[in-house]
């Protein structure tokens, strides 16, 4: 095969234009072996766009017309799409991994929740989705934006530190930022200031993506990753976009500002209605988050353009989605996510690409740990032979699955965090809590750990979960009766179905790989065993493994 001509010499000074100087050359002059696993056919190219914070419930992808033309219209939209765990980092793992949090045990946004740890490095990293794309199937790859909530981290292996799976990686320092920010650039520091024809990172994200179509290899197919601080904060929209949607207010759905009076405690205690000062502050956020998503909408444009230029976009799977969802005053919680609910746990997912018919809308169940799956099906990868969770939806979206064979359940599992001292602003909370708002309404805490199944199916869509505190709460939701979860159903449901629901949840809560895809209660298939229902472990529901 023809090597391709070599790209200018290097330079520190990097530009987005300079981006060829990063396509290291013994990665993009020939394919690697690709291995048993992949087929021999061409394979398709693979554009996954990641978002940040960025719900579908609360009308999210409204300010996304182009995003949502291109790659909705073009494919398939899912409307039952879900994250694992309703937190940046554990979810960001779910999604690389494939894996539910209790086997990547990634728990929080830190280093001891094992957020970017060396202990992550170590145990998870060589079998993410990337890397095994790369080793086994000869994809060449680029990652460009958000990566986990702590990389760059001095004990982490700082900024030189470059996952493995990444031909060429621009890595966020640590949290989403818009300017003033340092990305790791194949290992490399380097910093940003505040000038937006330079730095504003969405802005940059899609011109670095724009130059690596460009320099990439013509022999290889490619993965690109772009994952975006919008619309994360702190809410920093481009110059010209920062008096759009002015008018714009908060949705007052009917859990809006409502008191959550049969909820878990941390629910309890949030003061409704809500103080003026968090009504403006919600409200502000909700403007300002709509606002960042108008330049993420025109980094889509950019993309599918310069694919449909390059006579490339017909081979090509695009993916939209985000690592969870949010919330603006649903249950007099002001802003966060973190919680069970709707609104937290339900994120956009879009696909287009070769085989997908456009104009589709299912109402399958598929979850963030799909993704990983799902990716490498498409690179010919046999995902039977991974440890991955998840399941691909690739025979979803070709039409070749339908729902009576469908996955009926997943898991969702969050561990709270809080602190060991009193918040000096709300003494009389305790110690324990964590996101406090001035008006002492706290958004997490040590005992805001739950675990969930969460049920799509033709006859009955349910929310099961449990929470690992004194209380052992429980809360129910029939969500096709109660969208908007208002009422908590725990204490009238029928005792049957609750062992049930308690059992698959144990039964997932202890999966790994081949058992996470076993029948779910509304599976036809589903055959209840309540002497399942205490394992060996002896593990309480709701309860991460450390």
């Amino acid at each position: 095969q023809r090597r391709p001509k070599l790209p200018g010499p290097a330079t520190d000074n990097f530009k987005p234009k300079l981006l060829p100087c990063l396509l290291i050359c013994v990665t993009l002059w020939s394919c690697p072996n690709s291995g048993a696993l992949a087929k021999t056919s061409p394979r398709p190219n693979i554009v996954l766009i990641l978002t940040d914070d960025l719900d579908v419930a609360m009308g999210g992808l409204t300010p996304l017309k182009k995003t949502k033309t291109l790659i909705g219209d073009a494919g398939m939209s899912f409307t039952n799409a879900f994250v694992a765990s309703p937190l940046c980092c554990p979810s960001r793992a779910s999604i690389l991994t494939g894996k539910y949090p209790h086997n990547h045990r990634v728990t929080n946004n830190t280093l001891e929740g094992n957020c970017s740890s060396k202990a992550w490095q170590k145990s998870e990293e060589a079998s993410t989705f990337p890397a095994l794309l790369k080793a086994h199937a000869g994809y060449q790859t680029f990652f460009a934006g958000k990566y986990l909530n702590q990389y760059g981290h001095a004990e982490a292996g700082g900024m030189e530190h470059v996952p493995p799976g990444w031909n060429v990686w621009v890595g966020l320092e640590k949290n989403s930022k818009y300017y003033n920010y340092t990305l790791s650039v194949n290992g490399k520091a380097q910093k940003h200031g505040s000038d937006y024809n330079k730095d504003y990172l969405t802005d940059v994200l899609a011109n670095m993506s724009l130059d690596f179509l460009q320099y990439k290899s013509s022999f290889q197919p490619f993965f690109m990753m772009v994952s975006t601080p919008a619309p994360h904060s702190p809410w920093t929209a481009a110059p010209q976009y920062q008096n759009s949607f002015n008018g714009t207010k908060a949705p007052r759905d009917p859990n809006f500002n409502v008191h959550g009076t049969d909820k878990h405690w941390l629910i309890r205690q949030a003061k409704t209605p809500m103080s003026n000062s968090s009504v403006q502050l919600l409200d502000d956020a909700f403007r300002s988050r709509w606002r960042t998503l108008l330049s993420v909408d025109d980094l889509v444009e950019k993309l599918v353009k310069r694919l449909e230029i390059r006579g490339e976009l017909d081979n090509t799977y695009i993916i939209f989605t985000s690592d969870n969802g949010y919330h603006t005053g649903q249950f007099s919680l002001p802003l966060d996510k973190r919680q069970l609910y709707e609104f937290d746990i339900r994120v956009p997912l879009m696909v287009r690409g070769p085989n997908i018919k456009a104009n589709q809308s299912s109402q399958l169940l598929v979850a963030n740990v799909d993704l990983g799956p799902t990716i490498l099906d498409i690179a010919g990868i046999d995902v039977i032979k991974t440890q991955m969770d998840g399941v691909s939806f690739l025979p979803v979206m070709e039409g070749r699955m339908n729902g009576s064979s469908w996955r009926t359940d997943f898991l969702v599992e969050y561990e709270g965090e809080g602190h060991d001292v009193s918040d000096p602003a709300c003494p009389m909370l305790g110690p324990g809590v964590s996101e406090c708002f001035p008006d002492c309404v706290c958004e997490d805490a040590y005992n805001n750990t739950y675990a969930c199944v969460r049920t799509v199916a033709p006859s009955a869509s349910l929310q099961y979960c449990e929470f690992d505190d004194n209380e052992v709460f429980v809360e129910v939701y029939n969500v096709t009766a109660d969208p908007f979860q208002l009422k908590n159903i725990a204490k009238s449901i029928d005792q049957e179905v609750l062992e049930k629901m308690n059992h698959r949840l144990m039964m997932l809560q202890s999966c790994a790989a081949q058992s996470c895809r076993t029948p779910g209660v509304y599976d036809p298939r589903y055959r209840f065993n309540p002497h399942q229902m205490f394992g060996a472990s002896g593990r309480q529901p709701g309860r991460l493994p450390q």
